[in-house]
């Protein structure tokens, strides 16, 4: 009866330690490009969310100038369609698998749509590929970030925007020098694990060709005919770069709130 590991196994694949090595590191740039490129998405789509901008307002009230009651005009009046958009957006992509995500990017936008220049970097990263998988991460990333930012701005105290607007300051002056350095020292630990969500999450950009860690695996199982010790192989470079980043991740986030003990 065949083992179901065998040691020889891991001999035969150790010649492919280097396709490992390259998969890890452009599993690592596609975690920070995708985190990078969420944070700024999730940015906007957060003020879009938190915004109120209501180009029908005027319809809320009546010849009087008083607010009306109920009925239509006054809910379309109160049609922010900033929040709108931004709301179907993060709904659509929170609701849909990853995996679709990528496809449609792939084939539908960067297959149809733009086409890309074809080059390798680093000697061993196709541009074409890479590209879509980061923005197709990114944009499901920023969904997610999204929400995560909207929470951490609208933990920040009411009465310190009406403070900096006495003050003479403007909503973005206020945004910009008052919730969004609270916002983001409090939402710093979640956006820091997300970095580790996108790691494991960044396995599924293989099935567009990008060389990350699972990319390796399936070479090697195709050179080899061997799947159970390459798999095994990338669970362990998987926890090398999960593990260790959690750690920091929390010591970190324990001294961030040190400052906020009483």
């Amino acid at each position: 009866m065949e083992h179901f590991i065998q040691a020889a196994n891991f001999a035969k694949i150790g010649s492919y330690a280097q396709l490992f090595w390259q998969g890890a590191a452009v599993t690592v740039m596609l975690s920070l490009f995708t985190v990078v490129i969420g944070f700024v998405l999730a940015l906007l789509l957060s003020t879009m969310r938190l915004s109120k901008v209501y180009p029908l307002g005027f319809l809320g009230t009546d010849k009087e100038g008083r607010l009306r009651d109920g009925g239509v005009l006054l809910a379309i009046s109160r049609f922010n369609p900033l929040a709108f958009l931004a709301t179907a957006y993060v709904e659509i992509l929170r609701s849909t698998p990853v995996l679709v995500q990528v496809l449609i990017i792939y084939y539908g936008v960067f297959g149809t749509l733009v086409t890309l220049p074809k080059f390798t970097f680093f000697g061993f990263v196709k541009f074409e590929r890479f590209f879509p998988g980061v923005v197709a991460l990114g944009m499901n990333s920023g969904a997610y970030l999204c929400e995560i930012m909207r929470s951490g701005i609208q933990s920040i105290d009411g009465g310190q925007t009406e403070a900096s607007r006495s003050l003479g300051m403007t909503q973005f002056q206020t945004m910009r020098f008052i919730i969004l350095p609270q916002a983001i020292k409090n939402i710093l630990p979640a956006i820091a694990n997300e970095f580790v969500v996108i790691i494991k999450e960044s396995a599924i950009t293989y099935t567009i060709g990008v060389q990350d860690i699972m990319s390796a695996v399936n070479a090697v199982r195709g050179a080899t005919f061997i799947i159970i010790e390459p798999l095994l192989v990338a669970t362990a470079i998987y926890f090398c770069l999960c593990f260790p980043t959690s750690k920091l991740i929390a010591y970190f986030e324990r001294r961030m709130s040190r400052g906020d003990k009483r």
